[in-house]
């Protein structure tokens, strides 16, 4: 069953699993997906290395066209962001809610031994870019989880998602 036009979005910090969990929802609900870091790299910026805040604001203010478009014309979304600070969150709310469609905030929830053993792994893959310690120390100092009132589906692992998946009535049944 695909969500009725909706938008789902991903929070959580870097290495946390959000783009699998992006590649694993978009075919389940019939969605698009908007990555912040593919936009990125088409503009040819590397979070891993640091981006000035005017940039990463350049980098939302062309997801949220995206995510307008892709509404506009009936689609659901999956978007795919580390969505820290609350503000860009409420942002996301606010811009389904003007586009009158359902909206669902997915934390994957992954401590933080977890980030730094994936992220060492990643650093083992020449195809992957890495991530500089400073910029994923500060990022991980930085990063606000979601607030009680936020009603975030707190993901830990597959398993989590495809209880939730069920439960919401998206995998048709």
């Amino acid at each position: 069953m695909a969500l009725r036009n909706g938008l789902v979005l991903l929070c959580g910090t870097s290495f946390s699993g959000k783009s699998t969990v992006a590649r694993t929802l978009a075919p389940v609900l019939s969605a698009s997906i908007v990555s912040l870091d593919e936009i990125n790299e088409r503009r040819g910026l590397w979070g891993g290395d640091g981006i000035p805040v005017e940039e990463w604001m350049r980098t939302h203010e062309l997801a949220s066209g995206e995510v307008r478009g892709l509404l506009g014309s009936g689609a659901s979304v999956v978007v795919d962001d580390t969505s820290s600070p609350r503000f860009l969150r409420d942002g996301w709310r606010s811009l389904a809610a003007a586009a009158d469609v359902d909206f669902t905030l997915i934390y994957v929830d992954v401590d933080q031994a977890t980030i730094r053993r994936r992220r060492a792994a990643n650093r083992l893959d020449p195809r992957r870019r890495d991530v500089t310690d400073a910029v994923l120390d500060q990022h991980l100092a930085d990063f606000e989880p979601p607030a009680d009132d936020e009603d975030a589906v707190r993901v830990r692992n597959a398993d989590d998602l495809q209880a939730f998946v069920r439960r919401a009535g998206w995998d048709g049944r």
